[in-house]
């Protein structure tokens, strides 16, 4: 008790308003208010000022600028910084002091947007290092704000490599560089990749002071064409054309690598600049041909792939780089001239027989016509002579057919072998291309693989008949069928065919004879070896002048039983070879001419 001291009460203490509950008097309270308000700032609507985050969840921030309440701002307005934490002083701009609740109103955005241009224009007079964040995509690159301004990302200032997918960048925050301002237009232009650039200058020299021929180095795909793929080797880029990316043929790159992959790669070469560096991926491996099998030899079986073709033939791939060439020649017996395309196509699994083999110069030449029998070494016992076939019309020329027995085994029918009777003057007006024709065979030349064939041989020769009817001095009726400036053709029992000089075609009136008409001929030479029968109209009435009626009247009776009766046919609507029912009545009429006499 003796500590404690006695202390005089206050003179004008209201004793009665204490008792009533009042502890303060008017004057009190104001010098309070007036104290609690000397404490906090000033602030004003409308303005801009520093603000401490005390407090921040998902959706809001919560902004202390040392006013008697504090400010909430939502989250999406601090976008661009995803690092913001509690502590962290940001802008605010001050819309209102009290809204209905009596809450601060408070706006990050605003306040960056009243400062932005200043800042912007700063940084690009300073090159300064700025904070952007990614809105959305554009065309021809992205949106970024930055500080509250809409800016424009090109796509090819995003980063030093192509951009393939835009939209992985969307929603992300990345430093920038203000590269172009448009005052008059507002629009402010930004680069990502300026800021790697220097570095990577930096780091582009150090490697091409390096770089070696035969140096081996790690890459990454940055791009891939049709003809090769760019490796980046750093802030360098060098290319691997297509043929130095596998010892076996490459149709594609994105066969053998990818986009973004990791690899090996040696330097073949560079220019003086070593700006353009030539790349190779297939040389860090052995070459195909130095691990092949020792004991591949001439004349063994290979399967392999058709990679390659050409007219010429067709390159087959028996392991992967080591290929081998079958010419069109060796794909088949036949020696007509085909095209390779015509036998198989790329892709195709083909079994061939190696013909040459080189290791030194790592050629090969392959063979499947070799898989199976040459027909010619058994010719003569398959196809002897006098065998009768029917073969396939492939080719004509001037002076016969060529035809085709089998694969391989080709042979000739010279125009004079096609018919006894008619002559030919073209192979087409007998057959056709593709026709099936019935040959004999006449005569084999194995050496040179030739083969003389015959259509005609099929049947007798009727000119052995035709030497007894048509002798010389007998007269026969005949249809003018075809006029030459030499004569005519006349059409003449069982299909044969005489010829008349003009000289020979006056008639009795002295007119001379027309085409189509029918007259009576007499024949005045008859040639068995070479087919011929000259006949002539003019002869039967001067012979007649000099003879007498009865021996006359004789000839025409021996003629026209000689003659059997003929349809008016013209001669190129009829049979082209002579039938076996002709070659009897030629020899019937043979019988019976020899009995009379």
């Amino acid at each position: 008790m003796e500590n404690l001291k006695n202390v005089a009460p206050i003179e004008d203490f209201n004793w009665d308003a204490y008792e009533s509950g009042e502890t303060t008097t008017a004057i009190d309270r104001e010098s309070l208010a007036k104290a609690y308000d000397d404490t906090l700032n000033k602030v004003s609507e409308r303005e801009v000022v520093d603000g401490v985050v005390i407090a921040m969840n998902k959706r809001e921030v919560v902004v202390n600028i040392g006013y008697k309440s504090d400010g909430i701002i939502s989250l999406n307005e601090f976008r661009y910084n995803p690092e913001l934490k509690v502590g962290d002083t940001v802008e605010v701009y001050i819309e209102s002091q009290e809204d209905k609740k009596g809450q601060l109103v408070l706006s990050h955005k605003k306040a960056r947007a009243a400062r932005a241009w200043e800042r912007v224009n700063e940084a690009l007079e300073n090159e300064a290092v700025i904070k952007g964040f990614i809105k959305c995509r554009t065309k021809g690159g992205m949106i970024v704000d930055v500080f509250g301004i809409e800016a424009f990302l090109p796509g090819s200032q995003i980063d030093v490599r192509p951009i393939r997918d835009y939209d992985v960048f969307v929603g992300k925050t990345m430093e920038f560089k203000v590269v172009k301002i448009n005052q008059e237009f507002k629009n402010v232009v930004v680069s990502h990749k300026a800021l790697i650039e220097a570095e990577l200058e930096q780091q582009k020299k150090e490697i091409i002071s390096k770089l070696e021929k035969g140096q081996v180095l790690e890459g990454t795909v940055k791009n891939i064409t049709s003809y090769g793929v760019f490796i980046d080797l750093g802030g360098v880029d060098g290319l691997i054309h297509i043929t130095d990316l596998s010892w076996g043929r490459v149709s594609d790159p994105k066969e053998v690598v990818e986009l973004d992959q990791k690899l090996n790669v040696v330097i073949l070469d560079f220019d003086d600049q070593k700006k353009r560096i030539a790349l190779g991926l297939k040389q860090l491996t052995p070459h195909p041909w130095d691990s092949l099998d020792e004991n591949l030899k001439v004349g063994d079986k290979v399967k392999g792939k058709v990679v390659v073709m050409a007219d010429y033939g067709a390159f087959v791939e028996i392991a992967a780089g080591v290929e081998g060439l079958i010419h069109v020649s060796e794909m088949s017996w036949s020696q007509h001239l085909r095209s390779a395309q015509d036998f198989m196509k790329v892709g195709d699994e083909v079994e061939a027989v190696i013909l040459t083999l080189d290791r030194e110069e790592r050629k090969m030449s392959l063979g499947i016509k070799q898989l199976k029998q040459d027909p010619w070494e058994t010719i003569e016992e398959k196809y002897p002579v006098g065998s009768k076939h029917v073969a396939k019309v492939r080719n004509f020329t001037n002076f016969g057919i060529f035809v085709e027995i089998e694969e391989g085994v080709d042979g000739l029918v010279h125009i004079s072998d096609l018919s006894w009777t008619k002559k030919i003057k073209h192979p087409s007006e007998f057959t056709q291309l593709g026709a099936d024709l019935e040959i004999v065979v006449l005569e084999i030349d194995k050496e040179n693989r030739r083969l003389s064939l015959g259509h005609k041989q099929l049947e007798e020769n009727p000119w052995d008949v035709f030497e007894t009817v048509f002798t010389v001095g007998s007269v026969h009726e005949g249809t003018i069928i075809e006029m030459l400036d030499k004569g005519a053709v006349i059409a003449l029992p069982y299909g044969v065919e005489g010829f008349a000089t003009p000289k020979h075609l006056v008639k009795e009136d002295g007119s001379q004879a027309q085409l189509e008409e029918k007259l009576e001929f007499k024949v005045i030479e008859f040639n068995k070896d070479a087919k011929r029968i000259i006949l002539s109209h003019s002869r039967i009435f001067e012979d007649a002048a000099v003879q007498p009626e009865e021996d006359r009247q004789e000839v025409r009776k021996s003629s026209k039983k000689s003659a059997p009766k003929r349809d008016n046919t013209p001669m190129q609507n009829q049979a082209a070879s002579t039938t076996l029912g002709d070659i009897d009545a030629l020899a019937e009429l043979k019988e019976k001419l020899e009995g009379k006499n």
